[in-house]
């Protein structure tokens, strides 16, 4: 048996699939620039630390705060009486969710008045060479399950560098460390380049990373031909078909 014998499930997209995915990113980002231009971009964390925060490890702390901060900017905006970003619900993933943030928007479409992006923020350090470079994104198996299972799905990376410098409140004599936002970008994970997305095969059924997520190209595809991808990526590793087909088998990607 073979990959090309097996009849397996198509996920198809609706028409307007690249109108809302466009419209969930560019807003995302407006909401992101709109917050750095309005100097809402700091973070504060106070510590008796005489020497303050250890700057040669302050990517292993980063990226919670991080995540609050992104979270705290788009709740602000829901929360924001002239919604100019047409903002209808805010929440936060769940534990083990794929998503950090799910952000609902309205937006009138033939058989919705809605879109939802799920958003994955990955905080990378501007003061530490390689820091978060390659990220692990999310689990093989639950990525290309998430797609068949909802061919609209719009998974987007929200790529947040920081810089972080310490200070002594001249009154408390405590040291402070300011993280500060000083770049994002964001876009679709179904868009990225083949050359962007590898896998790996450690943890579970693998994990789907980006090569650098600083230096990312897009490339336009469908649903299906993404799923088919990562397929490909996949089996191309040493976990090869045969396990690929028995979590295609255990996650209902076959027609029975």
């Amino acid at each position: 048996m073979k990959y090309e014998d097996l009849e397996l499930k198509k996920p198809i997209q609706s028409d307007d699939y690249k109108e809302c995915s466009d419209f969930v990113v560019q807003t995302i980002e407006s909401i992101m620039k709109d917050a750095m231009d309005s100097g809402r971009n700091k973070i504060v964390i106070n510590t008796n630390l005489k020497l303050g925060i250890p700057m040669e490890n302050v990517n292993k702390i980063a990226g919670p705060f991080v995540e609050a901060w992104a979270f705290e900017i788009f709740t602000e905006s829901f929360e924001d009486e002239a919604n100019k970003y047409e903002l209808i619900n805010v929440e936060a993933g769940e534990r083990l969710n794929m998503a950090d943030v799910i952000l609902q928007f309205k937006k009138i479409r033939k058989r919705s008045s809605s879109v939802t992006g799920h958003v994955d923020v990955k905080a990378t350090s501007n003061d530490i060479a390689n820091s978060g470079k390659s990220p692990n994104i999310t689990s093989f198996a639950r990525i290309r399950s998430a797609y068949v299972k909802d061919p609209d799905y719009i998974f987007v990376i929200l790529s947040i560098k920081h810089s972080v410098s310490s200070t002594r409140d001249s009154k408390t004599k405590m040291m402070m460390g300011i993280m500060e936002v000083i770049d994002f970008n964001a876009y679709d994970l179904k868009y990225l380049s083949d050359s962007d997305i590898s896998y790996n095969p450690a943890l579970g059924t693998g994990q789907i990373q980006i090569r650098d997520i600083h230096y990312v190209t897009s490339q336009l595809r469908t649903t299906w031909e993404f799923c088919q991808l990562l397929d490909k990526k996949f089996i191309a590793s040493k976990k090869g078909f045969s396990q690929w087909l028995e979590y295609a088998k255990q996650n209902d990607w076959i027609k029975q």
